[in-house]
């Protein structure tokens, strides 16, 4: 338990890089209030996207409901910060092993946003949505080890 705290909290790097690191990491937080502020910022992207989920039958909810739900896929994804920090999440989110994925899902929040906004089309909004959820759900599958093997051999099996 002791090495995941260590881990997640990146004390096993900011005793290499020094005190700016430490900063840059947010580690001058505990372990516990990494944990609640995870929980608190976590909750309420889930929150976002299920208001948003709700607005989508309101007449003209299309444009809450992409709102809400690239809100809330931003707030989960910035909550992971509060566990492994800042700029350790960002050079996760970059790695190769899932670089595609990282960039796929930003473009997808990214592209959901113009859609609404600028674009008004709500038709590709939800299209955007659509890929927002399966660009995260992949992106997230990521840090579970042998987990996309285990999708694209199911997928595979279910096709065949």
């Amino acid at each position: 338990m002791d090495k995941l705290r260590r881990v997640l909290s990146g004390q096993e790097e900011n005793e290499e890089l020094g005190l700016t690191a430490q900063v840059l990491d947010a580690s001058t937080l505990s372990y516990s209030t990494r944990v609640k502020w995870f929980v608190i910022c976590f909750a309420g992207g889930i929150l976002c996207s299920i208001l948003g989920s709700a607005l989508l039958f309101l007449p003209g909810g299309v444009k809450l409901f992409a709102v809400f739900y690239t809100l809330g896929n931003i707030a989960a994804l910035a909550s992971t910060c509060f566990l492994m920090g800042p700029l350790k999440q960002l050079k996760r989110m970059f790695e190769p092993t899932r670089l595609i994925a990282t960039i796929v899902m930003l473009l997808c929040l990214l592209l959901t946003l113009c859609a609404v906004f600028w674009w008004h089309k709500r038709g590709l909004a939800i299209i955007f949505c659509i890929l927002q959820f399966l660009a995260m759900t992949w992106y997230s599958i990521s840090y579970i080890p042998f987990a996309r093997d285990a999708v694209m051999k199911c997928f595979t099996t279910c096709l065949s």
